[in-house]
């Protein structure tokens, strides 16, 4: 991990920003289908469940899914996520509810709460979503029979750490004050 420092003229925030060193891939429209997880060639259903109560999917970790997050503030006082996916994409719609590996969506969550199921590599989180304080954004990824990705009987996911400043915290309240300079980075 590293620190960078990010200006937003008299807002300043800093995010810590994980960008592992896959190559980015866009996914197509999909959503994954709620109900019941039924048996499948691919993996092994566990008893073990997420905090959602989704059961995980045990696959072995040689060319298991992948995500890396990036978390930026953008110039409209909230934040750009940026995924990056390895041995993963997302699934079509009207895709069958059923695991294939490496398929599936990814949601996102802000301090444990999901806030977005992901059908593509970039999601705008608006500021509202993360008030002063530092807050942990995680990406997880969801095969599309609801049953969450696992490798040795972890989600597979990432969380990056996100810290908003007093500053940043008093121009999400009252944005007419805010200075209307450029992003830095």
């Amino acid at each position: 991990m590293s620190w960078n420092k990010w200006t937003r003229g008299p807002v300043a925030a800093l995010a810590v920003c994980v960008l592992l060193p896959f190559a980015a891939v866009a996914c197509t429209t999909g959503e994954a289908h709620g109900g019941t997880v039924s048996p499948s060639p691919v993996g092994k259903v566990l008893d073990n469940t997420d905090e959602t109560g989704r059961n995980l999917r045990e696959v072995p970790g040689e060319n298991a899914p992948e995500v890396a997050v990036e978390v930026i503030p953008d110039s409209a006082d909230g934040w750009d996520v940026r995924l990056s996916f390895r041995h993963f994409r997302c699934s079509a719609p009207g895709t069958r509810p059923a695991a294939a590996i490496g398929r599936g969506l990814a949601h996102l969550f802000v301090d444990g709460r999901r806030v977005a199921r992901l059908h593509g590599p970039a999601y705008h989180l608006a500021a509202g979503r993360v008030p002063q304080g530092t807050h942990q954004i995680t990406a997880r990824l969801y095969a599309d029979d609801g049953t969450v990705w696992a490798v040795r009987g972890k989600p597979v996911e990432t969380t990056v750490d996100i810290t908003v400043s007093d500053a940043e915290a008093d121009a999400t309240r009252q944005p007419a004050k805010t200075a209307s300079s450029g992003a830095g980075g």
